[in-house]
């Protein structure tokens, strides 16, 4: 199974959080990334995360890494790996750790641009964190053109 410009398989991105967990999808060419969910973390969400990796035709995730600005890595970063070691074995397809450097700060100006409510803000920002990290990722994956 491939997915992006080679394919017609989806990417997803997470964010994940300690509380919550926010998922994006890419199209099938692999080149937008849209807000897809927000997810209550602990017992079961790797099987969550699974069935939702077969049910929306997705071959690779793309999990953020909360690293500092000076790119070292902490608690939450650890916690982070010790999740993907988790989850690799669940999902059954390729699973990347992607430098997820100020998204939420991103998703949180998207959505105060938007005018969003601080309470639509709380439930929406995860999700859009995951889109703006996925995004990252699939700028970084693309190809450039031939003309």
């Amino acid at each position: 199974m491939s997915a992006g410009p080679g394919g017609a398989s989806r990417i997803m991105g997470i964010d994940y959080g300690s509380r919550r967990v926010g998922v994006a999808l890419s199209d099938r060419l692999g080149i937008a990334a849209h807000p897809f969910e927000v997810l209550e973390a602990g017992p079961g969400l790797g099987r969550r995360l699974a069935d939702m990796v077969g049910a929306e035709d997705v071959a690779r995730v793309v999990v953020g890494l909360p690293v500092s600005l000076d790119g070292s890595e902490h608690a939450a970063a650890r916690r982070t790996r010790r999740f993907v070691d988790r989850l690799r074995p669940l999902v059954g397809v390729e699973v990347v750790l992607y430098d997820e450097r100020l998204t939420t700060r991103i998703a949180e100006s998207v959505l105060v641009a938007a005018g969003t409510s601080r309470a639509k803000r709380r439930r929406r920002v995860d999700k859009v964190a995951a889109a703006v990290m996925l995004q990252g990722y699939l700028d970084s994956q693309a190809r450039p053109s031939v003309e």
